[in-house]
């Protein structure tokens, strides 16, 4: 099993929130999308036959493709890799996108899987985040979704926004539990270094809620979705019935997958690379046959911090024998010191060797993995 991820950076209007590559120059979109299908050659290898189990389509915008670009891009993918008879094809979009006609469309194309970035149903939130959609687009656009056939609908939603409050961050969950949606990825704020949100809270035009406030936000996002069978499966990624991101979940279990397209990230088990986060350079390099990229090997206390990072910010946890047979007996015994500290603290608990996030722990899990790592 392995795993593709495309990079469309192209935004007709940048969030202030987003710290993601991204870029407004829509006219360069047509030299993209051949340089894309150059890299996609170039990469062809790079997974060594595995089948694709899962190709996202993430952004940026790729809402923003039309039929002849999504299905050419598609074709092509599936002429250089082996995918999966039943493979997961998730594209990222914007609610204002997604009307029957679209929806339509990408059903046809082989899409089976939808992420909608909604974020919030309270037009002055979406108007302060500077997102394109409103409220009820983003209703529509989940309704619009079931109505073209599609039951895999995943929904992004953030809280902890300046102005957010509880009652209303409670209202957006409802809103989506009343919707056909199987899953949800729900994030707080983070004010990115960079973006416009951060810019605009060093010059005190935003005010970050306070850690109480933001925790009560995080305690109703627990609560809710566990009572309407939303399993919190990591940190930020809730599932109805199993129906888990099949994508988000490679990256979790160290999956080999390859990035495509400017910024995007590959890992093959041994090394780690990532493209540059630039349009004109990223064209101008594949045009030369050359992908600009940066590349680390991965050390054996890299693969310890990424086992760590990634297991346990998931309910699965981390096992200590796991550990131990993976990287040895003192990085076991240095996971077993670190862990008790966070368990008399019940950031952590233990069970059957098992160790994972309390809800306290989940709520302040970077501070807490970061203890983990060894440099």
């Amino acid at each position: 099993m392995a795993g593709i991820y495309i990079h469309i950076p192209f935004c007709r209007q940048k969030c202030y929130y987003c710290d993601f590559y991204k870029t407004d120059k829509l006219n360069y979109l047509s030299d993209f999308l051949k340089a894309l299908k150059t890299e996609i050659s170039l990469q062809k290898n790079y997974l060594s036959d595995e089948a694709i189990e899962t190709i996202y389509i993430g952004g940026g915008t790729p809402s923003l493709l039309k039929e002849p670009e999504l299905n050419s891009l598609l074709t092509w993918l599936f002429t250089n890799f082996t995918v999966a008879p039943q493979a997961e094809i998730t594209l990222e979009a914007n609610p204002d996108d997604l009307d029957p006609d679209y929806l339509n469309m990408l059903r046809k194309s082989g899409i089976n899987r939808l992420s909608i970035g909604v974020q919030a149903f309270q037009d002055e939130l979406i108007k302060k985040m500077n997102r394109r959609h409103d409220a009820l687009q983003a209703v529509n656009s989940v309704l619009n979704a079931q109505n073209s056939g599609f039951n895999n609908i995943s929904v992004d939603l953030i809280y902890g926004i300046p102005g957010l409050t509880a009652e209303q961050w409670e209202n957006n969950l409802q809103k989506v539990f009343e919707l056909p949606v199987v899953h949800i990825s729900a994030y707080h704020l983070t004010f990115h270094k960079g973006t416009i949100f951060y810019n605009m809270l060093k010059r005190g035009l935003l005010k970050e809620l306070s850690d109480i406030e933001s925790f009560r936000q995080f305690e109703i996002l627990m609560d809710n979705a566990d009572l309407y069978g939303f399993e919190q499966y990591e940190i930020s990624n809730f599932a109805k019935n199993r129906i888990y991101s099949k994508h988000n979940t490679a990256y979790w279990t160290a999956t080999n997958y390859l990035g495509l397209g400017p910024s995007a990230h590959s890992f093959n088990g041994a090394s780690r690379r990532w493209n540059i986060s630039c349009i004109d350079k990223y064209i101008t390099s594949i045009g030369e046959g050359k992908i600009a990229c940066e590349e680390e090997q991965l050390s054996v206390n890299d693969k310890y911090n990424e086992f760590i990072l990634t297991n346990l910010r998931t309910r699965r946890g981390v096992s200590l024998l796991t550990v131990k047979e993976k990287f040895g007996e003192k990085k076991a015994d240095y996971f077993f010191r670190t862990a008790q500290r966070f368990i008399s603290a019940k950031k952590i608990v233990r069970k059957n060797e098992i160790y994972t996030l309390t809800t306290e722990g989940l709520f302040i899990s970077d501070g807490i993995i970061a203890e983990f790592m060894i440099i």
